[in-house]
């Protein structure tokens, strides 16, 4: 996988999570644990891939390329 497949899957990830907050019909957020374990399969996928900036930006603490938040 590469770093824009990585994106794309945290993108789609980040919908997710917002559509199961505001309460979308058959939503339900993905848990920590659900998280962790993507993240590892991601690590088995490419060395280079980085496991913290990914949950950050997941979790809206940095942008795509784990610098600030765009406005």
């Amino acid at each position: 996988m590469t770093k824009k497949d990585f994106i794309a899957l945290a993108d789609a990830i980040r919908d997710h999570q917002y559509a199961a907050s505001i309460g979308c019909i058959n939503r339900t957020a993905f848990t920590a644990d659900q998280i962790q374990a993507l993240a590892g399969f991601c690590k088995d996928q490419n060395y280079n891939f980085m496991h913290d900036r990914w949950l950050d930006y997941i979790a809206g603490k940095c942008g795509k390329n784990g610098g600030k938040v765009a406005a």
